[in-house]
C-alpha cells in the first residue's frame, strides 16, 4: 500500500506528445498550463473523499471521508467509513493513528512512502513538464460527464506504473486521481465538495496523541 514518494510529489511531464491533432494538442496545452499555474496559486483546498483500491485476487476496498491541505505540505486526512482513522502532517512530520487499536506511527514527512503523497502536488509542489516523461489525454471515460482525464507517466522508476488526473476543464478542479502501480493495482481517490483557498488553521494539522495510544517510529 504504501509507494515512493520521490515520483509522486510532482505532477509535471516534459513535452513528447505523440499522435494527437493540432486541437487535441492544444487543449493538452492549455490543460497543463493551466493546471501548474492554477495549483501554484492555491493555498489550501478541502474536499470529501472517498478512496477505492483494486488489485487482482484481492476484494475491492472503499473508504471514505475529509481531506484538507494547506501550504508548505500540510495533509489532514480522517476518514469515517468504514473505520475511523487519521492521516495527519505538519510537514515536518507525518502520524497515522487507527483509535480502534489504540496505536500511531510516527515518521519524518522526508522519509514518508504513503500514496497520499501525490497530493502534494496541489500545492504547487514539482512542475508537471520536468518530472513526466509523457502526458497526454487519456482513452479513459471521465467519471463525471464533460471532465478531461490526463494521463502521466513519471520519469522516476518506481511502484506507480502511471497516474491519471481528472479536472473540470474550466475550473480545473480536481474530481479524481488514480495511481496505477505495477501488478496492476490501483488506487482511485474520488473527490466531491471541493473548496480552495478557504481558511484552515495550523491547528489542524496538528496530532496530540490520546493519553494510552502507543506511537511507534518508523
Amino acid at each position: 500500500m504504501r509507494i515512493l514518494v520521490s515520483c509522486l510529489v510532482c505532477l509535471w511531464w516534459p513535452f513528447g506528445m505523440i499522435g494527437f491533432s493540432a486541437g487535441s494538442s492544444k487543449e493538452l496545452d492549455q490543460l497543463i498550463n493551466g493546471l501548474q499555474g492554477k495549483y501554484l496559486r492555491l493555498n489550501t483546498l478541502s474536499a470529501d473523499f472517498t478512496q477505492i483500491y483494486n488489485a487482482p485476487g484481492e476484494r475491492t476496498r472503499r473508504e471514505s471521508g475529509r481531506l484538507q491541505l494547506k501550504k508548505p505540505g500540510k495533509m489532514r486526512w480522517e476518514y469515517a467509513t468504514p473505520e475511523a482513522k487519521l492521516y495527519i502532517s505538519d510537514g515536518k512530520v507525518v502520524f497515522e493513528y487507527l483509535p480502534a487499536e489504540r496505536s500511531a506511527t510516527r515518521v519524518s514527512a522526508k522519509q514518508t512512502d504513503d500514496w497520499r503523497a501525490p497530493f502534494m502536488f496541489l500545492l504547487g509542489r514539482g512542475n508537471l513538464r520536468r518530472d513526466f516523461s509523457r502526458i497526454e489525454l487519456a482513452d479513459e471515460a471521465p467519471i463525471r460527464a464533460g471532465n478531461r482525464v490526463l494521463r502521466m507517466i513519471p520519469k522516476r522508476r518506481s511502484d506507480i506504473r502511471e497516474l491519471l488526473i481528472e479536472v473540470e476543464p474550466n475550473s480545473l478542479t480536481l474530481a479524481r486521481l488514480s495511481l496505477l502501480k505495477s501488478g496492476n493495482a490501483r488506487i482511485d481517490f474520488l473527490l466531491t465538495n471541493v473548496r480552495e483557498n478557504t481558511v484552515i488553521a495550523d491547528s489542524v494539522f496538528s496530532f496530540q496523541p490520546p493519553a494510552g495510544v502507543t506511537v511507534r517510529q518508523q
